[in-house]
């Protein structure tokens, strides 16, 4: 079943084998595409994201200030267009859901109205191997509010031994700890590890505890079927550029459960354009903010246009395919890599990853036991475009817009002839 006969098999009944030739595929030295297993850092361009950005710009020349209003699309309204086929891509409501900003910077505004700590209930719940932007981001956070993130920021770490973080380890704090704990803030889809959380029990967890929880999607959005309305999740944020193919330091989003969105109490930190759009150009008369409901009130600033565009050209991509579909592809797809990987490297390699697909997403982490950064460059070398993250881990993402059952079994032989 790994065989090179069994991997063209796959390739010619796979529905999804179409959307490959959407993709600008990087050329290797030899001129040859690329097998590029990296989209968990950020994903290929599709070939007409260049044309949703030319739009703008020829508005922009065309139309100067007027392309608010006029043009194919409207700046002013620009945005719209992205709340609900991004809803369906993380299982929200289309009020749910607002892109804005980046991912780092939703978590702080998101933290703002979110974590509000009381007298014996202040701490935030992380992973001890979060990624360090949202370690920084909670610590400075608690920081800047007056707080010791020292005492207030608790990091849970995996049992000595293991590399993943057991939901029952999780849901066992809360029982145990959880009157102290004000806010659940964890990933989706673990970066390093590659590890899919439970967010469904977690969300619970945290919610007989009395806190609340919200969850970082950078490695989640575009890679795992999501249903963060019916899974009761107060809030999330995620990037665009990995799964979702909108581009270097691409636009960030943000979700917002309906019960906090409605409530236009909840503290906030306020720009124009999170208020309502009908007086928003009233500037001198609306001395007051009024939020707008839903996650759109969290909105601060006007959407940059520009930067945007490239979303539209993958969220199109997405409104043809649905999550279930990519993900039975991505069970598959990164089921093949990892029977190729455990053919090819025997016991030179240990897979961090966890083995049950129910528990990962299209990512798989290799432990490498020696020469790892030479294993790495080898198979850079070879046209493999993989992710290594010191000491000793090399990431690979197969995804399943864009990669094939053949290039699979290729990594296995170039993987094998580099371990020797």
């Amino acid at each position: 079943m790994t065989s090179e006969t069994h991997a063209l098999e796959l390739d010619a009944a796979d529905p999804l084998a179409p959307f490959r030739e959407e993709f600008h595929i990087p050329l290797g030295a030899e001129g040859k595409p690329v097998i590029y297993l990296s989209g968990n850092s950020l994903g290929l361009m599709p070939r007409t994201a260049r044309a949703a950005v030319d739009e703008v710009m020829e508005d922009w020349e065309r139309l100067a200030v007027e392309g608010h209003f006029k043009g194919p699309r409207p700046w002013y309204t620009f945005h719209d267009q992205f709340r609900e086929p991004m809803a369906r891509v993380v299982g929200a409501q289309p009020d749910e859901v607002v892109v804005m900003n980046t991912l780092t910077a939703n978590l702080h505004f998101l933290l703002a109205s979110f974590w509000r700590p009381v007298p014996g209930r202040t701490r935030i719940l992380i992973e001890d191997g979060a990624f360090p932007s949202d370690t920084y981001a909670a610590e400075s956070h608690v920081a800047v509010r007056g707080f010791d993130p020292g005492h207030t920021v608790v990091r849970l770490a995996p049992r000595p031994g293991e590399h993943l973080l057991r939901t029952e380890a999780v849901e066992g704090f809360l029982a145990t700890e959880g009157d102290s704990v004000a806010l659940v803030l964890l990933p989706g889809v673990q970066y390093y590890s590659g590890q899919l959380l439970d967010m469904q029990r977690i969300t619970a967890a945290a919610h007989r505890a009395g806190a609340l929880a919200g969850f970082d999607l950078a490695h989640a959005a575009g890679n795992v079927p999501l249903a963060l309305h019916d899974w009761d999740v107060d809030f999330a944020a995620w990037c665009t550029y990995k799964y979702l193919n909108a581009g270097p330091g691409a636009i960030g989003a943000a979700f917002v459960h309906e019960r906090h969105g409605n409530d236009l109490g909840r503290p906030r930190m306020a720009g124009w354009w999170g208020n309502d759009p009908g007086t928003r150009f009233q500037m001198h008369l609306n001395r007051h903010f009024v939020p707008r409901s839903g996650a759109e009130g969290w909105a601060v600033s006007n959407p940059p246009v520009v930067a945007m565009a490239p979303l539209l050209a993958s969220l199109e991509q997405f409104d043809r395919v649905t999550m279930p579909e990519l993900r039975k592809k991505s069970i598959a797809l990164t089921g093949f890599l990892e029977s190729q990987i455990r053919e090819a490297a025997g016991e030179g390699i240990t897979i961090l990853t966890p083995a049950d697909p129910a528990e990962r997403g299209c990512q798989l982490s290799l432990l490498v036991h020696e020469r790892s950064r030479q294993v790495f460059d080898q198979l850079t070398a070879a046209g493999i475009i993989a992710d290594y993250r010191p000491p000793d881990v090399i990431r690979m993402a197969p995804t399943p817009m864009y990669n094939s059952f053949h290039e699979m079994w290729r990594v296995g032989r170039v993987l094998g002839e580099v371990l020797g």
